[in-house]
């Protein structure tokens, strides 16, 4: 290779070779991106609410908050991986994360745990919502992987939803 081809290829910029088009490329990897804003911001809400939950259940909700964080934050390579791998970029930082976020922070002093809980749980179905307009601008380019992601983060979700939900119910 010579200098000036390394040169070149140094500086040029990010170009991942797909048989998407260019409209694909871009309208793939801002949803993609967005999801992968708000996944950011859900993880870091639940790791908050696990470091911070308090009361007679505790050990119960900190457990499921953590495996619901693990799983959150799973999400987040895979999510970069594919924009990227369609053609195109993703975030940058934590300010790139702020200004695409669709979820809103909590950074209240405290909250109790019922009002962790029923927050997380409205949180995770907005993004079951966010996940799935994801899914339909990925299924309008036909890009079968992407919408095969998404199709699995949307399963985990709406369970993460459903769990939270059940562990708020008032006993009968």
């Amino acid at each position: 290779m010579t200098d000036t081809t390394l040169a070149t290829r140094k500086t040029a910029p990010l170009r991942t070779p797909t048989d998407l088009g260019t409209n694909a490329t871009k309208d793939i990897a801002a949803a993609l991106t967005g999801v992968l804003a708000d996944m950011f911001a859900l993880y870091l809400k639940t790791k908050n609410f696990h470091w911070h939950m308090s009361g007679p259940h505790f050990r119960d909700y900190h457990l499921m908050l953590d495996e619901q964080g693990e799983q959150i934050f799973a999400t987040t390579d895979a999510l970069a991986e594919r924009a990227r791998k369609v053609g195109g970029t993703t975030l940058r930082s934590i300010g790139h994360i702020a200004r695409l976020q669709r979820l809103s922070d909590n950074d209240a002093d405290y909250v109790t745990p019922e009002g962790m809980l029923a927050e997380l749980a409205e949180d995770n179905r907005r993004m079951v919502g966010f996940l799935r307009a994801a899914h339909a601008v990925c299924e309008a380019h036909n890009d079968a992987a992407s919408t095969s992601l998404l199709e699995v983060w949307i399963d985990e979700a709406e369970r993460r939803a459903w769990f939270l939900f059940e562990s708020t119910r008032a006993p009968r």
